[in-house]
Protein backbone atom coordinates (compact mmCIF):
# COMPACT_ATOMS: atom_id res chain seq x y z
CA UNK A 1 0.00 0.00 0.00
CA UNK A 2 1.29 3.45 -0.91
CA UNK A 3 1.58 5.81 2.02
CA UNK A 4 1.89 9.57 2.05
CA UNK A 5 4.59 10.59 4.50
CA UNK A 6 5.46 14.01 5.85
CA UNK A 7 9.14 14.07 6.79
CA UNK A 8 9.86 17.08 8.98
CA UNK A 9 13.54 17.95 8.91
CA UNK A 10 14.20 16.51 5.49
CA UNK A 11 17.66 18.04 5.06
CA UNK A 12 19.17 16.37 8.10
CA UNK A 13 21.82 13.67 7.71
CA UNK A 14 19.55 10.83 8.82
CA UNK A 15 16.69 12.15 6.68
CA UNK A 16 18.83 12.23 3.55
CA UNK A 17 19.65 8.57 4.11
CA UNK A 18 16.03 7.82 4.97
CA UNK A 19 14.31 9.50 2.04
CA UNK A 20 15.50 7.07 -0.70
CA UNK A 21 14.58 4.11 1.55
CA UNK A 22 11.02 5.37 1.92
CA UNK A 23 10.69 6.11 -1.80
CA UNK A 24 12.10 2.69 -2.70
CA UNK A 25 9.07 1.09 -1.05
CA UNK A 26 6.78 3.14 -3.34
CA UNK A 27 5.83 5.36 -0.41
CA UNK A 28 5.33 9.02 -1.26
CA UNK A 29 7.32 11.57 0.72
CA UNK A 30 6.90 15.27 1.30
CA UNK A 31 10.24 16.45 2.64
CA UNK A 32 9.87 19.61 4.73
CA UNK A 33 13.05 21.68 4.68
CA UNK A 34 14.08 25.00 6.15
CA UNK A 35 15.33 26.96 3.11
CA UNK A 36 14.99 26.98 -0.67
CA UNK A 37 18.78 26.55 -0.95
CA UNK A 38 18.37 23.00 0.34
CA UNK A 39 15.85 22.02 -2.33
CA UNK A 40 18.25 20.76 -5.04
CA UNK A 41 19.96 18.43 -2.57
CA UNK A 42 16.63 16.86 -1.58
CA UNK A 43 15.23 16.58 -5.09
CA UNK A 44 18.23 14.50 -6.16
CA UNK A 45 17.23 11.87 -3.59
CA UNK A 46 14.09 11.10 -5.56
CA UNK A 47 15.70 10.37 -8.91
CA UNK A 48 14.72 6.94 -10.27
CA UNK A 49 12.61 6.03 -7.26
CA UNK A 50 9.11 4.50 -7.55
CA UNK A 51 7.71 6.73 -4.81
CA UNK A 52 6.88 10.38 -5.44
CA UNK A 53 9.02 13.02 -3.73
CA UNK A 54 7.71 16.51 -3.02
CA UNK A 55 9.59 19.30 -1.29
CA UNK A 56 7.97 21.76 1.10
CA UNK A 57 10.02 24.80 2.09
CA UNK A 58 8.78 25.70 5.57
CA UNK A 59 10.93 26.16 8.65
CA UNK A 60 9.98 24.09 11.69
CA UNK A 61 11.10 27.01 13.84
CA UNK A 62 8.13 29.00 12.52
CA UNK A 63 5.66 26.44 13.86
CA UNK A 64 4.58 27.98 17.16
CA UNK A 65 1.35 26.11 17.87
CA UNK A 66 -0.73 23.06 17.12
CA UNK A 67 -2.79 25.21 14.77
CA UNK A 68 0.36 26.09 12.78
CA UNK A 69 1.24 22.41 12.45
CA UNK A 70 -2.35 21.55 11.55
CA UNK A 71 -2.20 23.90 8.56
CA UNK A 72 0.82 22.01 7.21
CA UNK A 73 -0.88 18.66 7.77
CA UNK A 74 -3.93 19.88 5.88
CA UNK A 75 -1.71 21.02 3.01
CA UNK A 76 0.24 17.74 2.76
CA UNK A 77 -2.49 15.30 3.88
CA UNK A 78 -0.13 12.56 5.14
CA UNK A 79 -1.17 9.32 6.78
CA UNK A 80 2.25 8.99 8.45
CA UNK A 81 4.43 11.73 9.95
CA UNK A 82 8.12 11.50 10.80
CA UNK A 83 9.71 14.09 13.07
CA UNK A 84 13.43 14.20 12.31
CA UNK A 85 14.01 17.94 12.72
CA UNK A 86 16.34 19.51 15.23
CA UNK A 87 18.07 22.77 15.95
CA UNK A 88 21.40 20.95 15.93
CA UNK A 89 22.75 23.22 18.62
CA UNK A 90 22.46 26.27 16.37
CA UNK A 91 20.78 29.44 17.55
CA UNK A 92 21.37 28.87 21.23
CA UNK A 93 18.98 27.71 23.92
CA UNK A 94 16.00 29.62 22.55
CA UNK A 95 16.20 27.94 19.13
CA UNK A 96 16.64 24.49 20.65
CA UNK A 97 13.48 24.97 22.69
CA UNK A 98 11.64 26.47 19.72
CA UNK A 99 12.39 23.53 17.43
CA UNK A 100 13.11 20.45 19.55
CA UNK A 101 10.38 21.18 22.09
CA UNK A 102 7.74 23.63 20.86
CA UNK A 103 7.55 22.71 17.17
CA UNK A 104 7.97 19.01 17.92
CA UNK A 105 5.11 19.12 20.42
CA UNK A 106 2.96 21.12 18.00
CA UNK A 107 3.39 18.52 15.25
CA UNK A 108 2.89 15.67 17.71
CA UNK A 109 -0.39 17.09 19.00
CA UNK A 110 -1.66 18.02 15.55
CA UNK A 111 -0.83 14.58 14.16
CA UNK A 112 -2.42 12.64 17.00
CA UNK A 113 -5.53 14.83 16.85
CA UNK A 114 -5.87 14.24 13.09
CA UNK A 115 -7.76 10.96 12.50
CA UNK A 116 -6.27 10.44 9.04
CA UNK A 117 -2.74 10.34 10.49
CA UNK A 118 -2.20 6.73 11.53
CA UNK A 119 1.47 6.76 12.56
CA UNK A 120 3.77 9.36 14.10
CA UNK A 121 7.46 8.58 14.58
CA UNK A 122 9.92 10.84 16.33
CA UNK A 123 13.69 10.41 16.44
CA UNK A 124 14.79 10.86 20.06
CA UNK A 125 17.82 9.49 21.93
CA UNK A 126 18.59 6.79 24.49
CA UNK A 127 18.90 8.96 27.58
CA UNK A 128 15.67 10.88 27.04
CA UNK A 129 13.87 9.70 30.17
CA UNK A 130 13.26 10.89 33.72
CA UNK A 131 13.40 7.61 35.67
CA UNK A 132 16.15 5.04 35.94
CA UNK A 133 14.92 1.91 34.16
CA UNK A 134 15.31 -1.39 35.98
CA UNK A 135 17.77 -2.77 33.42
CA UNK A 136 20.26 0.12 33.67
CA UNK A 137 23.44 -0.21 35.70
CA UNK A 138 24.70 2.46 38.09
CA UNK A 139 27.12 3.51 35.35
CA UNK A 140 24.31 3.81 32.79
CA UNK A 141 22.35 6.08 35.10
CA UNK A 142 25.38 8.22 35.96
CA UNK A 143 26.28 8.63 32.29
CA UNK A 144 22.71 9.55 31.37
CA UNK A 145 22.50 12.07 34.19
CA UNK A 146 25.76 13.69 33.10
CA UNK A 147 24.56 13.94 29.51
CA UNK A 148 21.21 15.38 30.49
CA UNK A 149 22.33 17.84 33.17
CA UNK A 150 25.83 18.88 32.10
CA UNK A 151 26.40 18.17 28.40
CA UNK A 152 22.99 18.68 26.74
CA UNK A 153 20.66 20.14 29.38
CA UNK A 154 18.51 22.24 27.05
CA UNK A 155 18.29 19.50 24.43
CA UNK A 156 17.25 17.03 27.14
CA UNK A 157 14.60 19.40 28.44
CA UNK A 158 13.19 19.74 24.94
CA UNK A 159 13.32 16.08 23.92
CA UNK A 160 11.86 14.63 27.10
CA UNK A 161 8.94 17.06 26.91
CA UNK A 162 8.20 16.05 23.31
CA UNK A 163 8.61 12.33 24.09
CA UNK A 164 6.18 12.59 26.98
CA UNK A 165 3.55 14.38 24.88
CA UNK A 166 3.84 11.67 22.25
CA UNK A 167 3.61 8.90 24.83
CA UNK A 168 0.63 10.27 26.74
CA UNK A 169 -1.46 11.42 23.79
CA UNK A 170 -0.76 8.37 21.64
CA UNK A 171 -1.77 6.05 24.47
CA UNK A 172 -4.95 8.03 24.97
CA UNK A 173 -5.81 7.81 21.27
CA UNK A 174 -4.94 4.11 21.23
CA UNK A 175 -7.26 3.49 24.18
CA UNK A 176 -10.10 5.32 22.46
CA UNK A 177 -9.59 3.44 19.20
CA UNK A 178 -9.37 0.11 20.99
CA UNK A 179 -12.80 0.74 22.50
CA UNK A 180 -14.39 1.83 19.23
CA UNK A 181 -12.58 -0.38 16.71
CA UNK A 182 -10.42 -3.14 18.25
CA UNK A 183 -8.08 -5.15 16.00
CA UNK A 184 -9.90 -7.74 13.92
CA UNK A 185 -8.74 -10.64 11.74
CA UNK A 186 -5.17 -10.02 12.86
CA UNK A 187 -5.11 -6.52 11.38
CA UNK A 188 -4.18 -3.69 13.72
CA UNK A 189 -5.22 -0.32 12.28
CA UNK A 190 -5.01 1.59 15.55
CA UNK A 191 -2.74 4.61 15.92
CA UNK A 192 0.98 3.99 16.35
CA UNK A 193 3.12 6.51 18.22
CA UNK A 194 6.80 5.62 18.00
CA UNK A 195 9.84 7.12 19.70
CA UNK A 196 12.96 5.71 18.03
CA UNK A 197 15.90 6.11 20.38
CA UNK A 198 19.38 5.56 18.90
CA UNK A 199 22.67 5.93 20.72
CA UNK A 200 25.38 8.39 19.75
CA UNK A 201 25.00 8.89 16.02
CA UNK A 202 27.96 7.98 13.82
CA UNK A 203 28.69 7.62 10.13
CA UNK A 204 29.14 4.19 8.63
CA UNK A 205 27.23 1.35 7.03
CA UNK A 206 23.84 0.10 8.16
CA UNK A 207 24.04 -3.15 10.07
CA UNK A 208 22.66 -5.25 12.87
CA UNK A 209 21.38 -3.94 16.18
CA UNK A 210 21.00 -4.54 19.85
CA UNK A 211 17.51 -3.38 20.71
CA UNK A 212 15.06 -3.19 23.57
CA UNK A 213 16.18 -3.06 27.18
CA UNK A 214 19.72 -1.82 26.72
CA UNK A 215 22.02 0.57 28.54
CA UNK A 216 23.41 3.89 27.43
CA UNK A 217 26.81 4.62 25.92
CA UNK A 218 26.29 2.67 22.71
CA UNK A 219 26.54 4.07 19.21
CA UNK A 220 24.18 3.84 16.25
CA UNK A 221 25.13 4.66 12.69
CA UNK A 222 22.91 7.13 10.93
CA UNK A 223 22.35 4.55 8.19
CA UNK A 224 21.10 2.02 10.74
CA UNK A 225 18.89 4.69 12.29
CA UNK A 226 17.34 5.36 8.88
CA UNK A 227 16.78 1.64 8.33
CA UNK A 228 15.24 1.35 11.80
CA UNK A 229 12.75 4.10 11.00
CA UNK A 230 11.63 2.20 7.91
CA UNK A 231 11.42 -1.07 9.83
CA UNK A 232 9.35 0.49 12.62
CA UNK A 233 6.93 2.06 10.16
CA UNK A 234 6.65 -1.12 8.11
CA UNK A 235 5.95 -3.33 11.13
CA UNK A 236 2.25 -3.56 11.87
CA UNK A 237 1.45 -2.62 15.44
CA UNK A 238 4.91 -1.26 16.25
CA UNK A 239 4.39 1.43 18.90
CA UNK A 240 6.12 2.84 21.96
CA UNK A 241 9.79 3.51 22.71
CA UNK A 242 12.39 1.55 20.73
CA UNK A 243 15.99 1.75 22.03
CA UNK A 244 18.42 0.76 19.26
CA UNK A 245 22.21 0.62 19.06
CA UNK A 246 24.63 -1.15 16.74
CA UNK A 247 24.78 -4.89 17.37
CA UNK A 248 24.38 -8.35 15.90
CA UNK A 249 20.63 -8.95 15.61
CA UNK A 250 18.93 -8.47 12.26
CA UNK A 251 17.27 -5.06 12.45
CA UNK A 252 13.91 -6.03 10.96
CA UNK A 253 13.73 -9.14 13.14
CA UNK A 254 14.50 -7.03 16.21
CA UNK A 255 11.69 -4.56 15.54
CA UNK A 256 9.23 -7.37 14.85
CA UNK A 257 10.31 -9.18 18.03
CA UNK A 258 9.90 -6.10 20.19
CA UNK A 259 6.49 -5.43 18.68
CA UNK A 260 5.27 -8.98 19.17
CA UNK A 261 6.49 -8.92 22.77
CA UNK A 262 4.85 -5.49 23.27
CA UNK A 263 8.20 -4.40 24.68
CA UNK A 264 8.10 -0.66 25.32
CA UNK A 265 11.11 0.87 27.06
CA UNK A 266 8.85 3.63 28.38
CA UNK A 267 7.26 1.11 30.75
CA UNK A 268 9.57 1.97 33.67
CA UNK A 269 8.64 5.65 33.46
CA UNK A 270 6.04 7.11 35.84
CA UNK A 271 3.08 7.42 33.49
CA UNK A 272 0.89 9.30 35.96
CA UNK A 273 3.65 11.86 36.50
CA UNK A 274 4.13 11.99 32.76
CA UNK A 275 0.47 12.93 32.32
CA UNK A 276 0.89 15.70 34.87
CA UNK A 277 3.91 17.03 32.99
CA UNK A 278 2.00 17.04 29.71
CA UNK A 279 -1.02 18.73 31.27
CA UNK A 280 1.20 21.52 32.57
CA UNK A 281 2.62 22.44 29.15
Amino acid sequence: MAHNILLVGGHGKVSQLLTPLLLARSWNVTSMIRTAEQKDTIEKLGKGQPGKLSVLVSSAADVKSEADAKKILEQVDPDWVIWAAGAGGKGGESNTLAVDRDAAIAFTKASIHTPSVKKFLTVSYLASRRNRPSWWTDSDWENAQKTNTEVLPTYYKAKIAADEVLTVLSRERLEEETKSAPPSDGVDERFCGISLRPGTLTDGEAGGVTAGRIGVGGKTTRATTAEAIVAALATEGARGWFDVIDGDENLKDAIIRLSQESQDTADDEDFEKMKENVASL
